[in-house]
């Protein structure tokens, strides 16, 4: 189930941006519940700001908090938007991005009016390469040594998915 953040949300996005494991790719940490309030921030901006829209991804009793998912960088001129996601690491591969993934497009298709949903992705993050094709989202190209990251380069891979499929 995705559904809007609340303010009782805030220790479980700490325990998952503040867990290695998580923020190894994700690029967001905080060390404190106090500066996680920021992110929790950030989620209703993207939405006020017509930016984007992220969501918290529970069970479908809305009982267990699995992480977090949205579209970002929303782009209604050019219609595409970049979908992001984590998970706490105790429900990794337990099939919740292959339930939750194709809801997040489909609000960006049906309900944003998107034509492309892109997902950049660390090379090196073989998990979610791997996710992402499993979705149907097209690998499109590697930006080599394109940021700095913990002091070295590191490159990106583009992947995207078409409203309108692929010829």
């Amino acid at each position: 189930m995705l559904r809007q953040f609340a303010d009782s949300d805030l220790e479980n996005v700490y325990r998952g941006l503040s867990q290695p494991d998580v923020i190894k790719y994700y690029g967001v940490s905080y060390q404190t519940l106090e500066a996680t309030k920021a992110q929790m921030e950030f989620f209703a901006d993207l939405e006020i700001n017509g930016t984007g829209i992220w969501w918290a991804v529970c069970s479908p009793d809305n009982g267990i908090f699995y992480g977090a998912g949205g579209l970002n960088s929303l782009s209604k001129e050019h219609q595409k938007a970049e979908i992001g996601f984590w998970l706490l690491p105790e429900f990794w591969g337990k099939g919740i991005l292959a339930e939750a993934m194709p809801l997040i497009c489909n609000y960006g298709f049906e309900h944003l009016g998107l034509h492309r949903i892109e997902g950049i992705v660390e090379t090196e993050n073989i998990n979610c390469k791997n996710a992402m094709a499993k979705l149907d989202f097209r690998h499109e190209g590697t930006m080599r040594d394109c940021e700095i990251k913990n002091g070295r380069f590191i490159s990106l891979d583009i992947y995207a998915k078409l409203k309108t499929p692929y010829l």
